[in-house]
């Protein structure tokens, strides 16, 4: 293949003594992927230089690199060529990663450490994939506070002021609710390790809390007339507004979250029962919702007239290369996207699709549907999570205001 996007130059890249047997793999690899010609000419034309990085660093072999160290190659970019080096970079990575022509990364004691502990959230308290890479992230932010790669022995000689000092760090960057969830991660922690002799007893009763009242945050819901204008909005002539309408449209529907919203399958869509099988790894139970006339005409439009031919199962699928599932980021982009084109002003707090569940519940409550369906429509366990989504605005509470007694009226009048 590099033959055919190098008629005349190909031996030039070919003769690379480090990257010259890698790329016609490269090439196919990226072809399958969804990479146009151009774009794969561009990453191949950056090649040169990125062998220059490998020389200056003494690189003899590919697969003495491991991925960390590959991509750490990849430069800030300032210059054109930058950018394309970093675009070589990444691709090649990913593409020596999944052939597993890479050195192992080799694990440290911070690396072991949170991976036991991942290991005891998942098996003792059966926490969600997704809480176990949060509180992961969480561990390993303390763990290179306390340099615990260099000084393992540390956590056996650890004191308050260290957790004290670690929190006060944190607290420069985070609000109150975010500081709530990660002292709640410390004293877990040091639970765990207090269980098996790790650390000093009694740490974790010295840890405190913000408070953070409940009740305390704005309504994140917006007006439904709001939501209805923003699928108004949404321009279904391309292939991105296409999927983007449908995804938008099923959350204001159903009231999903964005992680269900991109985890969705084509098999997940029962056509012949009109039905849709929503995965709720959250709940851990799916949730078997009827296909309104309106979202299934969305999804059709989408699958005939944006979706390419795919191997994925998934729904929705990336509008640019690489080829793929979207991530749950997609859906707050696009969420962002339309949000501005059509000029609608969120209130504070209310940013992100999110507010959209919000939307759905306030105007499912003033529809007189009961508190107990709108929550397991929103996969809520208990019906005070489901109020959170319910705070009434100003507006409701006109319409529960008692009218003044007749005696009092006339008094004031007098």
């Amino acid at each position: 293949m590099l033959t055919a996007l190098f008629p005349r130059a190909h031996a030039r890249y070919a003769s690379l003594p480090l990257l010259g047997g890698v790329w016609d793999g490269l090439c196919i690899w990226l072809r399958r992927r969804g990479y146009p010609a151009s774009a794969i000419r561009r990453r191949i034309q950056a090649g040169r230089l990125l062998e220059e990085w490998l020389c200056e660093r003494g690189v003899r072999s590919l697969r003495q690199c491991t991925a960390a160290e590959l991509r750490a190659l990849a430069p800030a970019p300032v210059r054109w060529t930058d950018h394309l080096a970093c675009a070589l970079v990444r691709s090649l990575t990913d593409y020596l990663e999944e052939r597993g022509e890479l050195s192992p990364s080799s694990t440290t004691p911070t690396d072991e450490r949170v991976a036991e502990y991942r290991r005891y959230l998942e098996g003792v308290r059966g926490l969600a994939l997704s809480t176990l890479v949060r509180e992961g992230r969480r561990v390993s932010d303390f763990l290179r506070f306390l340099e615990h790669d260099a000084r393992p022995e540390r956590l056996a000689e650890l004191k308050a002021a260290d957790v004290d000092a670690f929190i006060a760090l944190a607290g420069r960057r985070l609000g109150r609710a975010s500081m709530q969830k990660l002292t709640a991660t410390l004293r877990s922690f040091l639970k765990y390790l207090e269980a098996g002799g790790k650390t000093p007893l009694g740490l974790r009763a010295q840890i405190d809390s913000p408070r953070c009242f409940r009740g305390e945050r704005l309504p994140r819901s917006i007006p439904w007339e709001s939501v209805r204008l923003l699928l108004r909005s949404v321009d279904r002539s391309s292939a991105k507004g296409l999927r983007d309408y449908a995804m938008l449209l099923l959350i204001a529907t159903y009231g999903l979250r964005v992680s269900e919203v991109a985890a969705l399958t084509l098999d997940h869509v029962l056509w012949r029962s009109r039905q849709i099988r929503v995965p709720r790894p959250k709940v851990g139970t799916p949730l078997l919702l009827p296909l309104t006339d309106e979202v299934a005409t969305a999804l059709l439009d989408y699958l005939r007239l944006g979706r390419t031919p795919s191997q994925y199962r998934h729904l929705f699928l990336r509008v640019r290369v690489p080829a793929g599932p979207i991530k749950a980021t997609a859906v707050s982009d696009a969420f962002d996207v339309w949000v501005k084109r059509c000029g609608i002003q969120l209130v504070w707090g209310a940013a992100g699709p999110h507010c959209l569940r919000h939307s759905l519940a306030v105007h499912l409550l003033r529809e007189g549907t009961p508190v107990k369906t709108i929550g397991d429509l929103l996969g809520h366990r208990s019906a005070e999570s489901t109020c959170v989504y319910l705070r009434l605005q100003i507006e409701d509470l006109r319409d529960v205001a008692l009218s003044l007694p007749q005696a009092v009226v006339l008094e004031v009048r007098k």
